[in-house]
């Protein structure tokens, strides 16, 4: 009982902290049951009235059996005894200063920095051991060539909204590159109401390195994300809502750091200013009928900078599986 009261308090820490950046659609709060599916995540900090720090992420995302044929899923780690789902998505996200209307670098503030990846993924869910582990490949870029600059000055002439002025100081091109291994084991569950669950996660790159720990609470009225059934839901009507906190420790951040390659950026922030230790939290509320899958959440993170200000995002999910 001491770790439900433990699953029902990690939900009211939400308000307080929170946290965006890197979506990662393969966790269990996030499961489709189901290996061929089709997602779309929309994140903007529009959602919670703000413009600034990480402003936008977009990202497109499919699940089919058929991937397992894919190259680059040959560098993933495939664990035994196993259900395995595949999976490839491209993810584009933007990050902006405080004040985007100004023309000159801001220092002490986020440079302006744009990400495009191609993931490609895998699942292994362990339905005795009630165990899930994800493998992710992130490659791409990380600069001008990934488009921000254009995406957010459409977006902001189509809304009316105040035109982007610094992305001339963005972090320069670069190559961006990551492994990621995530391990969730869900260690409490009453009924079909209540989920308590481990996370760890481990990454490396160019682009990022880092490692978290946290939980995941679900309460709602839901199948679990620790079994899979590929031909029918038991459920037709799902409906939750779930915590995520973590704390992570931070190695390297190209959207602050600039690229492990290219170190001519005119603006990025100090090695010293760094926060190596953070704290982040993901609430959200979740909608299923059949396989139709519908999210909204909201995130942001401690302070990942010495000098910057507490931010959080919003976003939408739409989910179809067949």
């Amino acid at each position: 009982m001491r770790l439900y009261f433990l699953g029902i308090f990690l939900c009211f820490l939400s308000p307080f902290v929170s946290t965006a950046q890197a979506i990662d659609n393969t966790l269990s709060f996030r499961n489709i049951n189901s290996d061929h599916y089709f997602r779309i995540n929309y994140e903007n900090d529009f959602f919670t009235g703000t413009d600034r720090d990480y402003t936008q992420g977009i990202y497109l995302e499919w699940v089919n059996s058929s991937f397992r044929h894919f190259p680059l899923m040959k560098l993933l780690w495939k664990p035994k005894n196993s259900i395995i789902k595949y999976g490839l998505a491209l993810e584009n996200d933007g990050y902006t200063p405080n004040h985007i209307d100004h023309t000159e670098i801001q220092f002490g503030d986020r440079p302006y920095a744009g990400v495009i990846l191609l993931k490609t993924f895998l699942t292994a869910i362990n339905e005795n051991r009630h165990e899930r582990i994800t493998t992710l490949l992130s490659t791409g870029l990380i600069g001008p060539w990934a488009g921000d600059e254009d995406m957010q000055k459409d977006i902001h002439h189509w809304i009316h909204y105040t035109q982007p002025l610094g992305w001339n100081n963005q972090i320069k091109n670069d190559i961006a590159l990551n492994y990621q291994v995530n391990y969730e084991r869900e260690f409490l569950r009453l009924k079909d109401c209540f989920s308590l669950s481990f996370y760890g996660s481990a990454r490396i790159g160019s682009l990022s390195t880092k490692a978290s720990l946290g939980t995941t609470a679900m309460i709602g009225n839901f199948n679990s994300s620790f079994s899979f059934n590929k031909n029918i839901s038991k459920k037709k009507f799902q409906f939750y809502v779930y915590d995520f906190p973590a704390v992570s420790a931070i190695g390297y951040d190209a959207t602050l750091q600039g690229g492990l390659f290219d170190r001519s950026s005119v603006y990025t922030i100090p090695n010293k200013d760094i926060n190596r230790i953070t704290f982040v939290n993901r609430w959200g509320i979740v909608l299923i009928f059949k396989r139709l899958y519908v999210e909204y959440y909201q995130s942001g993170p401690t302070q990942e900078f010495s000098t910057s200000v507490y931010h959080k995002s919003g976003g939408l999910q739409i989910g179809f599986g067949f």
